[in-house]
């Protein structure tokens, strides 16, 4: 029962997505076909309001509900980056999917997208084993 806040969040953060028609494989196409904004409106919002929450915590030096301090540590480019960010895309204008809504989507009623999900899952787990033998 502790971690119910979490699953009424997750509810609720599902019913946006859905709602918004981000996870909707047609907008995502339009997206990566140039056709539509919409996503790129999407997207854009929420690095603009991530940017000015990174900003706002640091100004004000912002803790935690539990009073401890926030540390947000710079990052230092690495072109791994890069590549994971190009398989990542290309895994999303596939299967019209990112690793954010495929609840949503399962949830929303559009079961092919288990399949992704577990892709999604054996990716991770290959992630894993390999982790140790890649650069970072």
């Amino acid at each position: 029962m502790k971690n119910i806040k979490f699953l009424i969040a997750g509810l609720l953060f599902g019913v946006v997505l859905v709602k918004s028609q981000v996870v909707s494989w047609f907008r995502i196409q339009e997206m990566f076909h140039l056709q539509s904004f919409h996503m790129y409106g999407v997207i854009g919002s929420a690095i603009v309001i991530g940017m000015i929450s990174i900003q706002v915590i640091k100004r004000f030096k912002l803790k935690t509900i539990d009073k401890a301090s926030i540390i947000i540590p710079d990052k230092k480019f690495h072109w791994g980056n890069v590549y994971g960010g190009f398989i990542f895309g290309i895994g999303w204008a596939i299967t019209g999917a990112c690793p954010g809504p495929l609840l949503a989507q399962m949830g929303s009623g559009v079961f092919v997208i288990g399949i992704t999900l577990l892709s999604a899952i054996a990716g991770t787990w290959v992630y894993g084993l390999l982790r140790e033998k890649l650069p970072h």
